[in-house]
């Protein structure tokens, strides 16, 4: 019975990914780690992904709370950490957040003596635009001068704000372009009010519109359910 007990904890202990981890063998863990760049100023989101350079990454033994071991990719973004022994391992890098936060990126591996496992590509991002979205909108005019109309067109040059629902006052404003567009970049999730000036035809005193509009997610291009249709006076 003794004996038994004594070949079920080894046994636990064997398949158990807390003991034995670490330096001290003769496998191998490699792979490579990919940058996605979040440019600034691009209305389509697009981002470049290229061979992440000069990156840490980290390795952690086991189910311990902290890494064991790291290195730095190359220029193609490969990375490997060599003379393991068997067992349960985490691989990780760091995406960036514009706010400077950062966010682990891992992949598990479980290790086999003299083994050399590829773990799969780690895309890490980065960028002003990452993890945001995109609001657009338009602006059309119906000119009037002393009440009587001149015309009308895109509101071009004409300003547009936006706020976050329950603050009063705007964080951002843009101008509209010659098509009638603008867009407000690098937004959070989150409920927002997008807002522009109309006038009064005989009074040309200024009254706002406003829109409202819900970023559920990141890396969204959402556009507003109508079109602005201002008054100016000229």
């Amino acid at each position: 019975m003794k004996f038994l007990m004594s070949v079920l904890v080894l046994a636990v202990m064997m398949s158990s990914c807390n003991k034995g981890e670490g330096k001290g063998g003769t496998a191998t863990i490699q792979g490579f780690v990919k940058l996605v760049h979040h440019p600034d100023d691009d209305y389509t989101l697009t981002p470049d992904t290229m061979a992440a350079a000069k990156t840490d990454v980290f390795l952690v033994y086991g189910d311990n709370g902290y890494f064991g071991d790291d290195v730095e990719t190359g220029q193609d973004g490969m990375y490997q950490f060599e003379y393991l022994t068997p067992g349960c391992y985490t691989v990780y890098a760091y995406s960036t957040l514009p706010s400077g936060e950062k966010i682990a990126v891992s992949e598990d591996v479980e290790l086999a003596r003299g083994a050399v496992a590829q773990v799969p590509t780690l895309y890490i991002h980065d960028g002003k635009a990452y993890g945001t979205s995109i609001v657009k909108g338009r602006v059309h005019a119906s000119f009037y001068h002393n009440g009587s109309w001149q015309g009308e067109g895109w509101a071009y040059e004409h300003r547009v704000y936006i706020r976050r629902v329950g603050e009063e006052m705007h964080f951002d404003d843009v101008r509209v372009g010659a098509d009638g567009w603008f867009a407000f970049q690098k937004l959070q999730p989150g409920e927002y009010e997008v807002f522009t000036v109309t006038e009064d035809i005989t009074t040309e005193m200024p009254e706002l519109l406003f829109q409202s509009i819900t970023v559920g997610e990141a890396g969204q291009i959402l556009e507003l359910d109508e079109q602005f249709e201002v008054v100016i006076n000229v």
